[in-house]
């Protein structure tokens, strides 16, 4: 057990196994003092709950094949005991099939008590003094507000990750979340994070059957006569991702949850990175909620202590499934940017997706009195086919220093009250108003400003495009495709051009010599340090040209390294298309304004240029209008 973190996740995914439709966490001092949780599975019986504090006891696995297929958060019998190595541990627990309950004491490892008593069904453990008897680990524990900070993140992802449960988290001053029981994901993001939050995100849903490799079978020793070879089954990809104007510093507002279990696993993060490759900057990072399923024997859980990773037998197929659905569901969606968000926005390393646990100001440990919650008119629109009807009763959480970047409502901490508009309600009001760039063919332009924005407008308000990185971004999947059916348009010099580079530079361009050549250069080596460029992509003349040719050979040796074929491709692409595209401070005729935006309407990504900037913004109609006090 690292911290309280460790003891709150073991004892929560015995909840969880134990079938538990109610949790209740309470915590003290940091979980330092006291760590208690209340469920309603199943309990335990006098016997059972004896083993339960032996080595490597576990009810969860029968056999040792169970490994192959593990069903459970837990199987490894080593958390209880551990657990009661270093801590007070009480525990009480009944079985529904039993009279009495049993109530026992353990401190240290030494068991001090257990006898008979009326309890309810269910099971309650209290951790108190955790590593009482081992100071120097407990030297090394943090402040109580960030460890209470890391129990807060752990309930709020399980809660998530299990909507059709009942979930509470209080510390000894307030209730930092109460989140009873709803249908499915959406309404529990909504739920505890409030409307702006749930507005930022896109849904995304998938499945695909596996393919037959990789799917483990018995040896021919262990088959019946009528063995049958199982079904492959399917994986299913569930949740939410950010739109592109939401960007993170890190990825530490990136979840994943695998069968229900929290993870981090590299390949899915992988595919996340290469999902929103040229649609967000490559430094940046965004928002993910995401629920992977499939069976239980695609995925091993046993390959880390803590386990948060974990290993896919068929990681590659996981790896593109998931990229592409998430990428799907971004063409799909082509949210547009408005100027509230774009001014807010930019990347942020310290918010992350989690209630916010900073004390309440100017209230000295005082339980506050939450305020109800008032929610106000705004324009973006749910789905009402993404989320199911349900009657929501929010408060607010008095304003604090938050770790969520949303000026909206705070988290859930009650139901007593009544809210005026269910999100059925707010779906149907606002339908068909969520921002998207869909519109973009409807614009008539109205002219330029400063001859390097285009302004125009349609019935959704006013738009503003940025008209070198819409080229920017026309030009790209332009040469992308006709790159991949060998058709790149490139224009022969009158005269070569000679282009001087480092020593480097000349052995980059010796790998990277024939990916160039298909993508309009002609260039060969004219002496030691000197390339002779013969013909170019068309729209690359004069000092673009010479800039393109040392961007293009400047990558690091170490990023060339990790450098594979697709990710050259889209970068040497990306560069061509920023240097041939429109130039601010550029006159543009309005035939020429007409074909751009048409263009732009036509792309897949319009959202972004390919290095992640954006390319339009959107002053609604409805902004509008509320500036000018109208509504």
């Amino acid at each position: 057990m690292e911290r309280p973190a460790s003891v709150v996740k073991e004892l929560l995914e015995n909840s969880l196994d134990a079938g538990a439709t109610r949790i209740r966490v309470e915590i003290e001092a940091g979980g330092r003092k006291l760590i208690r949780i209340v469920d309603n599975g199943h309990g335990m019986g006098r016997d059972d709950a004896l083993l339960a504090f032996e080595r490597h006891a576990t009810s969860k696995l029968r056999s040792s094949d169970d490994l192959l297929s593990i069903a459970t958060l837990g199987f490894r019998g080593e958390a209880l005991p551990s657990i009661a190595s270093v801590a007070r541990v009480s525990l009480e627990t009944r079985a529904a099939e039993d009279e009495v309950g049993t109530v026992m004491e353990i401190a240290g490892g030494k068991l001090l008590r257990v006898e008979d008593a009326g309890l309810p069904e269910g099971t309650t453990i209290a951790v108190q003094d955790l590593f009482f008897n081992t100071p120097a680990r407990r030297k090394f524990l943090r402040a109580e507000q960030t460890e209470l900070g890391h129990v807060a993140a752990l309930v709020t992802h399980y809660a998530l990750a299990h909507p059709t449960k009942h979930f509470e988290l209080h510390s000894a001053t307030q209730a930092l979340l109460v989140a009873p029981a709803v249908a499915n994901a959406g309404e529990r993001l909504y739920q505890i994070f409030g409307r702006e939050t749930f507005e930022s995100l896109i849904p995304v849903a998938a499945e695909i059957d596996f393919a037959r490799a990789g799917l483990p079978e018995p040896p021919p020793w262990k088959r019946e006569q009528d063995y049958e070879a199982p079904e492959p089954g399917f994986v299913r990809l569930s949740g939410f991702v950010s739109k592109p104007e939401l960007q993170k510093l890190n990825r530490n507002s990136i979840y994943v949850f695998v069968n229900g279990r929290l993870i981090r696993d590299k390949v899915i993060l992988h595919a996340f990175n290469e999902a929103y490759r040229n649609i967000i900057p490559p430094t940046s990072f965004p928002v993910v909620l995401l629920f992977l399923e499939m069976p239980p024997q695609e995925v091993d859980v046993n390959v880390h202590p803590a386990k948060t990773e974990v290993r896919f037998r068929q990681g590659s197929f996981v790896h593109d499934f998931v990229r592409d659905s998430v990428r799907t569901a971004l063409m799909n969606a082509r949210p547009a940017a408005s100027f509230y968000q774009a001014l807010s926005g930019g990347a942020r390393a310290s918010e992350s997706l989690m209630v916010d646990v900073s004390p309440l100001p100017g209230v000295d440990g005082a339980v506050f009195e939450p305020r109800a919650l008032m929610v106000e008119e705004s324009e973006g629109a749910i789905d009402p086919g993404d989320v199911a009807g349900f009657a929501l009763r929010e408060r607010l959480v008095p304003a604090s220093a938050g770790r969520l970047g949303f000026s909206g409502p705070g988290m859930a901490v009650g139901y007593e009250e009544e809210l005026g508009s269910t999100l059925t309600e707010l779906a149907e009001e606002s339908a068909g108003n969520q921002p998207t760039l869909n519109g973009l063919a409807s614009l008539k332009p109205l002219g330029q400003l400063r001859d390097s924005f285009i302004l125009a407008v349609n019935e959704e308000g006013l738009w503003i495009i940025d008209q070198h990185v819409a080229h920017e971004r026309v030009l790209f999947e332009k040469i992308l495709r006709e790159r991949k059916v060998e058709a790149v348009q490139r224009q022969r010099l009158l005269m070569p051009v000679l282009v001087e580079l480092l020593p480097e530079q000349m052995v980059t361009f010796a790998a990277i010599a024939e990916e160039l050549e298909r993508n309009g250069f002609e260039a060969e080596p004219f002496g030691p340090r000197t390339l002779a460029v013969k013909a170019t992509p068309v729209g690359l003349e004069g000092k673009e040209l010479e800039r393109v040719l040392e961007e293009v050979l400047g990558v690091t040796e170490k990023s060339a390294q990790v450098e594979n074929e697709e990710l050259r491709r889209t970068r040497i692409a990306a560069s061509i298309a920023c240097h041939a595209a429109i130039k601010v401070n550029m006159v543009l005729e309005p035939a020429k304004i007409d074909w751009l935006l048409r263009e732009l309407g036509k792309t897949e990504h319009p959202m972004s240029c390919p290095h992640g900037r954006p390319i339009a913004l959107r002053y609604s109609l409805r902004d509008i209008q509320r500036a000018f006090q109208r509504i």
